[in-house]
């Protein structure tokens, strides 16, 4: 009796193991929770992006406990839970055992809250929001007052560029190529929603690996940016005092999103979904007749979609899809572009200073990369490390907010051409 009892114990103690998360995780979804941990780390202790890493790391890490795939997201379809597809060309139903692991082919009754929430990104309805949220927090007052700091957020979009060439010869389709470019805008919206958009036309999943290395490389901006700035510039050129930006009305900041979007509708409407969520967002702030709705898109809407967006980008970095060797390089490829938007700024600030003798701190050039505010606060504290009584951060604001723009267009652009 007593050798039955404990073969019912230990029966019960393997079903309980089978049935556990445990038996079911892989070395890849161990060392996801690794880095899960490490970008939770750099969210809360260090303060990097925490807005969005935070998000991103908890959902990586939800996607990547053993076990938890088939409940959070869904399964597909297998021997044990085959499906029926309409053939077209029979007219028949055909039963269909093993289907593509993509978003459409999860089994309806299967489900998860994740796969639910990955509709916005699907369709890409959340970064367009995340732009209506940027917008009625930006001022464009410092661009309006200086339009030249479009030049210099026209040269940072270098990167994206070149990266897109060095893609091309590393083995990437355009549509791959297209979506890590994007990477060096430093626009973590952007980059997810070129991403997606683009993700019809490539057989690679690069959501997840695009999302964390623009968002990580917005957060370590201060590592990254610093000595590109002092290896470009001389002490001399980053002690250049600025004379003060003129005043800029209501009527400006008022017409200047109008005007914004109807130059970039008219000449490319592929950038309209980004863009024109931008400039309504700023037109609400800057009209001062809908405040409610201007608070809302700061503060209640924006904070709702970011929490949704994070999540959802941390979903799609599952071991198994996410470790490969295609994910190093285009870390690699992403950082290049970035630092490559930066040299671009860099040197157009440099020709602008030689053009109008010495009167522009080529270091406002480091902020034509999307990343806003950080990259200005960076120009103003290198400035202030040659003088600490020079303040570049409202002239460095024009070419960061340049950069914004530069970057959605840049988006479009490549939508355009190779977007189908």
């Amino acid at each position: 009796m007593t050798q039955n009892l404990l073969v019912n114990i230990g029966e019960m103690l393997k079903g309980l193991w089978e049935s556990s998360g445990l038996a079911a995780g892989t070395w890849q979804n161990y060392v996801m929770l690794l880095v899960s941990f490490v970008l939770m780390y750099l969210a809360i202790v260090k303060k990097f992006e925490p807005l969005l890493l935070l998000p991103i790391a908890f959902g990586m890490f939800l996607i990547n406990l053993p076990g938890a795939y088939d409940v959070l997201w869904g399964r597909y379809p297998s021997e044990s839970e085959p499906t029926w597809i309409l053939n077209e060309a029979t007219g028949l139903w055909e039963k269909v055992t093993s289907l593509p692991h993509t978003y459409e082919n999860v089994l309806p009754e299967s489900r998860g809250l994740l796969w639910y929430l990955f509709y916005g990104v699907q369709n890409v309805i959340y970064p367009p929001l995340i732009f209506l949220g940027i917008g009625a927090m930006t001022d464009f007052g410092p661009l309006i007052a200086n339009p030249k700091s479009m030049f210099i957020g026209a040269a940072a979009q270098l990167g994206i560029f070149l990266a897109l060439i060095l893609a091309v010869v590393f083995g990437f389709d355009l549509a791959a190529a297209c979506s890590i470019a994007i990477i060096g805008g430093a626009d973590g919206p952007t980059a997810i929603y070129l991403t997606q958009a683009l993700s019809k036309f490539t057989n690679e999943d690069l959501l997840a690996t695009i999302a964390i290395a623009a968002y990580s490389y917005m957060a370590l901006i201060p590592i990254i940016q610093r000595p590109i700035m002092k290896a470009l510039t001389t002490k001399k050129e980053r002690a250049i005092k600025m004379k003060q930006l003129r005043t800029v009305t209501k009527l400006e900041k008022i017409i200047f999103p109008l005007l914004v979007t109807l130059v970039v509708g008219l000449l490319l409407p592929d950038a309209i979904p980004l863009l024109g969520m931008l400039m309504l967002g700023n037109l609400m702030k800057e009209s001062g007749v809908v405040d409610r709705l201007s608070s809302q898109a700061q503060n209640g809407l924006m904070n709702t979609i970011t929490i949704f967006l994070g999540i959802c980008v941390g979903c799609k970095a599952y071991g198994e899809v996410f470790l490969a060797f295609s994910t190093l390089k285009i870390i690699l490829l992403g950082l290049f572009a970035f630092c490559m938007g930066t040299v671009g700024g860099l040197l157009m600030a440099k020709l602008m200073n030689k053009l109008s003798g010495g009167k522009i701190n080529p270091l406002i050039g480091s902020a034509g990369v999307s990343a806003v505010p950080m990259a200005a606060r960076i120009s103003e504290n290198v400035g202030r490390e040659a003088d600490p009584n020079n303040h570049l951060l409202m002239h460095a604001m024009g070419p960061n907010v340049a950069g914004v723009i530069g970057s959605a267009v840049a988006a479009g652009f490549l939508l355009a051409c190779f977007g189908g």
